[in-house]
């Protein structure tokens, strides 16, 4: 796959994530109340998961009292998120319950003369990672117009086959059924088959 390529594809995933993210007050009562609510429970079953006292999460949530920082590690813990997750204000979506199913041969086809990307979960917008599978159609370094390279993080795991995956800074590294590998995609990288049939592989992007 050419830069321009992957540019391409990274491009159609961040033109549906990438809306401007606008910083508002937030009201600590609401976001508690709100993250209590996604899970269904209430306030019962959100104060017993947290160890806290029923009137405590009460007062909480109506703005009745500034909590303590041991309170809101408790109020986190048993919300199954962070200290820091408790002041973020929600992009304009539910907090739970978000979820695509791509069954197998499903996935928005995106080909290029060494790859064919599938892209998943394609129907989720503002997603914060792109998983695509993909078949490496590529068998030697010189097919490729150079380094690929792009913002943020990336995780290869080999679905089928044997690959060699080559990058800037390393030795090329062969890697079969069942391997995986994480690294910098700022990093100049490529990947090659090195099976008789094409090797197939699911790949993870970062996106922020």
């Amino acid at each position: 796959m050419t830069k321009e390529d992957n540019a391409q594809l990274i491009r159609v995933a961040r033109d549906k994530t990438g809306e401007p993210i606008h910083t508002e007050p937030l009201d600590l009562g609401e976001r508690v109340r709100e993250l209590r609510k996604g899970h269904g429970w209430t306030l019962e079953q959100a104060a017993k998961k947290a160890g806290l006292a029923r009137s405590t999460l009460s007062k909480i949530e109506n703005g009745q009292m500034s909590p303590t920082y041991d309170a809101l590690k408790k109020l986190a813990q048993g919300l199954g998120i962070t200290v820091p997750q408790l002041f973020t204000q929600p992009q304009n979506e539910k907090v739970n319950g978000r979820m695509s199913v791509t069954r197998s041969g499903e996935g928005a086809a995106h080909a290029t003369t060494t790859y064919e990307h599938a892209l998943l979960a394609e129907g989720l917008t503002k997603k914060q990672m792109l998983p695509y599978r993909a078949r490496i159609r590529a068998r030697d370094l010189a097919e490729f117009d150079g380094w690929v390279r792009h913002d943020g993080e990336e995780f290869l795991y080999v679905l089928t086959g044997a690959i060699k995956l080559y990058t800037e800074f390393y030795e090329p590294i062969e890697m079969r059924r069942g391997d995986s590998a994480y690294y910098d995609a700022t990093m100049g990288h490529n990947v090659i088959s090195v099976s008789q049939d094409d090797a197939t592989i699911l790949w993870v992007t970062s996106l922020a």
